[in-house]
Order: structure tokens, then sequence, then C-alpha cells
């Protein structure tokens, strides 16, 4: 199979109850987007809702970082892109884009680290042989994609000196 790079098959309009005190919409509601995005994500690597309900396993996000870049309101719509950044037998490494999808400008973005979980024991364990296939395939399409700039970024302010 070859994926699309990035995967680009997540789209959703902002609703009137995510916006916050501000005008714009709350942080809440772009991981709430990321989230749904993954949703979307998962079922194309063996994994998601139905790869649970089927197996009682799971991921588990372990790690988040997410940038904001532009403002939503009311009725835009967003797109999510995926990108995947790295894989092993129990860790998914993945990057979400959020692009305003008229204006086709970057609105934000998450980096994710997840695990395959057993949800009997709460322990990580291997992935099936079938989602490490798939990753595999999905490397293939993604591993010649430029790094985001946001990668692995880390936030913070100097101290200051007295």
């Amino acid at each position: 199979m070859k994926f699309e790079a990035p995967i680009a098959r997540w789209r959703e309009r902002v609703l009137p109850e995510w916006l916050d005190y501000n005008g714009h919409m709350n942080v809440a509601y772009f991981v709430l987007i990321f989230d749904h995005g993954t949703d979307e994500f998962y079922p194309l690597i063996g994994l998601g809702k139905p790869y649970r309900n089927r197996t009682g396993k799971s991921t588990f996000a372990v790690e988040t970082h997410i940038t904001y870049q532009k403002e939503l309101s009311v009725g835009e719509e967003v797109m999510v892109t995926t990108q995947l950044l790295g894989y092993d037998n129990k860790r998914i490494h993945y990057f979400h884009t959020m692009w305003h999808a008229e204006k086709k400008v970057q609105m934000a973005t998450l980096e994710q680290l997840a695990l395959h979980v057993d949800l009997t024991n709460r322990r990580v364990e291997p992935m099936p042989e079938e989602s490490q296939r798939l990753l595999a395939e999905m490397w293939e399409s993604h591993s010649t994609l430029p790094k985001p700039k946001e990668l692995g970024s880390v936030m913070g302010i100097k101290a200051r000196q007295f």
C-alpha cells in the first residue's frame, strides 16, 4: 500500500461553543481537533477504536508538544495533516499540522509520542505485526519528508540576571 505523504484526511469546522472569552478558539479545542486527526490516522496503521474494541489493546499518549501560530473563529474550517516521524515495535512518533482549509496557512502543530498498551494490565507491549508492517510502508512514503521546523521545539525564557 502506498501512503500519501503527509496523510491529509481530517477536516472540521470551529463551533461557537469552542470560543473563549478572548473571542477565538480555546486551546482545548485545538487539542480536540488534533485528537480527531489521530482518530483518522490510527486505523490506517491497524490501530484505533475498532482495534481496541476487538483486542483490548490501544495506544496512550506519553508526550505531546503543541504550538499555536494563528487564531481561529466560528465557522472556519481546518484540515489536519499527519507525518510519521518514527516508530519501533512499541512506540509511534508523529506530527500533526493544522491548516486553515480555505487560506492554506498553518494554524498550529502537535508533536506526539504514543505507546502501545495492553489495557488488561496497563502495560506497554509490542504492536501487532500488521501494524508494524503498515508503519514500515508508511515510513517509506514519509521518511523523505522534510522535518517540521517545530519538531522538538523547546519553550522557555532565559532566567533574568540580577
